[in-house]
């Protein structure tokens, strides 16, 4: 593997050929500040904070898009590039509403981040407001034309990661915006895990909850055998949101729209919470020692009269691979028939 020396901020570095001054610098532990880039995307090199200062160049370049070159010197922090990026941001600004107290990503917005980091109080441009054409909505997704700070992460995210296509930069009214095709999008929410800032929200948060109030837990999604990791948002004990866990495997952050927007079963009254039994006047509650007996005698019963081959077993697509074993060992070795299926359909 070829190796590159460098110098960024006078700390000799060390990068692979290839890589950009901003990879170099995130593995060397120096912090650059981003705010279109992201891990899992092509680098997009749209919103002007990660400028840096490299000695023989005329001019300040984005460390996302330039490749580390050997021996070159790097400055990521300067009173220049610090009115760079500030500039940057208050031209974000003048088209972003200062709504932040009833805007869903208060408290996890990177733009507000920046914002308080570099100590803008006023803007001083003032330029044309956009005007926008209708936003859209999916059933679990709403778009807030007038928040979009024009990353493009969305856009990148849903043909690169997702490999759909369903967003796209098209020209607005009275500038570029983001378009939504309804007949390819599948609600995977994507597009509004990787938002920085309140531009893709869920339609069924409702601001009934702010960040700062919720914990974290991580656990494994229910919906199928894939293993897919997950992390709860928790408020009062119940689930407000799920997101996908970024360095878990094996989706590195994805999610299906059941596994992100298919929690609400878990509070619905109409959910059984003990065993039924039926009989000629309908069900009647039971404990769980009296359904397994009733279960394990009526096995017993079929088994006698017409074989083991009489009974089939179907595991459940939600179970982990452990339950699935258990179930198969349980027909083949203690019941007697090969007859266990696995039902793929959730």
């Amino acid at each position: 593997m070829n190796m590159i020396r460098l110098r960024i901020d006078g700390i000799d570095v060390s990068a692979k050929k290839g890589d950009t001054i901003l990879e170099a610098a995130k593995n060397a532990g120096i912090k650059i500040p981003t705010l279109c880039f992201h891990e899992k995307l092509k680098p997009i090199g749209s919103c002007g904070m990660c400028v840096v200062e490299v000695d023989g160049y005329p001019d300040p370049v984005t460390a996302c898009t330039t490749h580390v070159a050997d021996g070159i010197l790097v400055t990521t922090q300067s009173e220049h590039l610090s009115k760079l990026r500030k500039a940057s941001l208050q031209l974000i600004l003048v088209n972003h509403p200062l709504d932040c107290p009833v805007c869903d990503k208060a408290g996890v917005c990177t733009l507000q981040d920046l914002t308080v980091e570099y100590g803008i109080t006023q803007i001083e441009y003032q330029l044309p407001k956009r005007k926008f054409t209708s936003a859209y909505r999916s059933t679990f997704i709403e778009h807030f034309p007038e928040r979009c700070i024009l990353c493009l992460r969305c856009v990148s995210a849903c043909k690169e990661i997702q490999n759909i296509g369903a967003l796209e930069l098209v020209k607005g009214e009275n500038g570029p915006q983001i378009s939504y095709n309804p007949d390819k999008c599948v609600s995977c929410g994507e597009c509004v895990q990787i938002c920085p800032v309140g531009g893709m929200l869920e339609k069924k948060t409702g601001f009934r909850w702010r960040a700062w109030e919720t914990t974290k837990v991580r656990t494994t999604c229910p919906y199928c055998g894939v293993g897919c990791q997950q992390l709860l948002h928790v408020k009062d004990g119940k689930i407000v949101q799920v997101t996908g866990v970024e360095d878990g495997e094996p989706n590195q952050g994805r999610l299906c729209v059941k596994g992100r927007y298919g929690f609400d079963f878990i509070y619905s009254e109409e959910r059984l919470k003990t065993p039924l039994i039926r009989e000629k006047d309908g069900f009647h509650e039971a404990s769980w020692d009296e359904a397994l007996d009733l279960v394990a005698n009526t096995f017993r019963s079929i088994i006698d009269k017409d074989g083991p081959d009489a009974i089939t077993g179907v595991s459940c697509a939600r179970s982990i691979n452990e339950d699935s074993y258990q179930m198969q060992k349980l027909f083949r070795a203690v019941i007697g028939t090969n007859n266990i299926d696995h039902c793929a359909r959730t």
